[in-house]
């Protein structure tokens, strides 16, 4: 009896050791509450309530509905953790366990879930034009963070505003657009679209111009097609291939106002060979067109054009073509055989005047032009052109422009006068004069090389060049407009007065 009770005892004493609170291990709690806040398209804080328990937490999350065990797991010792590198518009589940010791760990919490907002899309960036034509332009663009590589361009010419310009789209960041005008200012902007209602910004704004219609340099029937002028014909807007130069003193044609330029082919240049001439490439067009203002004192009142005169270099040989231009001054045609137009204008005095205008023929233009049986211009001499003409000086814009090989320094190449320039001694302006005038027939090859002595070349020694002896018939003839007797030849129908008076000044002051 007394061995039964002892063995009560001893076993009551360990039932009673077991159950002493010191030794037992308490159960782990799940957390509570768990939430999220500041969810962006990549990032969410995801937070929890635990009032008892001291330790740490296991996060899984994943996309919604992976498996436990499946998921990205992350531990913290808060009760709360950053997620980041997550993507945008997607569902992701998230449980939480919580570890109270290395032996004592939570069951998972109940799924949590929560959709991260829309990537934003990013503005493109470096947006840029290359390979521009007349008609054309290929876009570029660099986009190192959305997805889906679609994007919408929209362009128009420069100024336009956001949503009224045309729009293209593309998945590619490149694309040429086609169909542009030419000659024209454009401004384009890029916006991203990673879907139909998330796009991005416009990018900023580039501008480029496309380039003029290439020149022709052929004899066309029309003027137009030589596409030496933009825009309306009328307004003689040259291509801006075009060099427009003047001379300082300028050939008389009746008191016809002039506009020159020349054009060279892509890529070529003028050649210097001394004072006179350059060497043109071949292709080079030079144009010389005449016209009368309406009224001299007011030149907003318009203009009426006559010719275009037309050389070609082909083939290493200079040919000439003249336009004739029609009354509605819309267009010129070729015209070789020459003709006689009906002018009136006002001049800067106020008068009146009327003449019958002779458009030469191609056989008057080879007269004048010819030099040992060869066609060569007359005007764009490199000591006519060497002074300030659109606000610099005209040897140091085709310098700057790349246009001309061999001179460096336009100081070194002298200038023929102004005939009109009061400021210049009187034999230096009846020079100049006549070699603008008359020196292309009277010089070495020309067309009166073989009638007459006189050399009126500016560079010619006054001794050289039969003036003093010609004296007489130089008066005589520059007084007249008596066909094939009156000076110069061709192109004038009345006397240059100006420049009569300056001859007889300077044929009188000679011993």
């Amino acid at each position: 009896m007394l061995k039964k009770i002892s063995l009560l005892l001893l076993v009551t004493g360990f039932l009673f050791a077991c159950n002493d609170d010191d030794d037992m291990i308490a159960a782990c709690n799940a957390v509570t509450n768990v939430s999220s806040n500041t969810v962006t398209d990549n990032t969410a804080n995801i937070t929890w309530n635990d009032a008892s328990n001291i330790g740490s937490y296991i996060i899984e999350y994943g996309t919604t509905g992976f498996p436990l065990g499946g998921g990205t797991s992350i531990s913290t010792t808060d009760a709360t953790i950053a997620i980041s590198g997550l993507q945008g518009n997607t569902t992701y589940d998230v449980y939480v366990q919580t570890i109270c010791s290395e032996n004592n760990i939570s069951m998972y919490t109940d799924v949590y879930s929560f959709t991260t907002s829309v990537t934003p899309c990013i503005t493109v960036t470096n947006v840029d034009s290359s390979m521009i034509t007349d008609t054309s332009a290929l876009i570029t663009w660099n986009d190192n963070t959305n997805t889906g590589n679609n994007y919408k361009l929209e362009y128009g010419t420069s100024g336009f505003g956001i949503g009224s310009g045309a729009t293209i789209t593309s998945n590619n960041t490149s694309l040429e657009l086609t169909g542009l005008l030419p000659n024209t200012n454009y401004d384009l902007y890029v916006k991203a679209v990673c879907s139909e209602t998330n796009m991005s910004s416009n990018s900023q704004v580039i501008t480029f111009t496309t380039l003029a219609i290439p020149v022709i340099p052929e004899f066309r029937p029309t003027l137009s097609e030589l596409n030496l002028y933009v825009g309306d014909l009328n307004n003689l807007e040259i291509t801006p291939y075009g060099f427009e130069y003047d001379l300082n003193s300028t050939l008389y044609t009746d008191y016809a106002s002039k506009q020159r330029f020349f054009v060279l082919p892509t890529g070529q240049k003028l050649t210097y060979n001394g004072e006179g001439l350059p060497i043109f490439p071949n292709n080079s067009i030079i144009v010389k067109t005449f016209y009368y203002n309406i009224d001299d004192r007011d030149t907003s009142l318009g203009q009426n054009i006559i010719e275009t005169r037309i050389l070609i270099k082909i083939d290493g040989s200079w040919e000439s073509g003249d336009y004739k231009w029609n009354d509605a001054q819309t267009e010129a045609i070729l015209d070789l055989a020459g003709s006689t137009v009906p002018v009136s204008w006002i001049d800067s005095n106020g008068d009146s005047n009327s003449i019958n205008y002779e458009i030469p023929s191609d056989a008057d233009c080879f007269t004048c032009h010819q030099n040992g049986a060869s066609m060569v211009p007359i005007g764009p001499k490199m000591r006519t052109i060497n002074f300030n003409f659109n606000g610099s000086n005209q040897l140091q814009q085709l310098i700057d422009n790349d246009m001309l090989d061999g001179l460096a320094d336009p100081t070194s190449v002298s200038l023929l006068p102004k005939w009109d320039d009061a400021s210049v001694s009187l034999d230096r302006r009846a020079r100049a004069y006549m070699d603008i005038n008359c020196a292309h027939c009277h010089t070495v090859g020309g067309f009166c090389e073989e009638q007459s002595n006189l050399r009126l070349d500016y560079e010619i020694p006054y001794e050289e060049s039969s003036i003093s002896e010609s004296r007489f018939s130089i008066l005589t003839r520059i007084q007249n407009t008596i066909p094939e007797y009156g000076m110069p030849l061709i192109g004038t129908t009345f006397v240059h007065e100006e420049g009569v008076d300056l001859l007889i000044e300077y044929i009188n002051s000679l011993e």
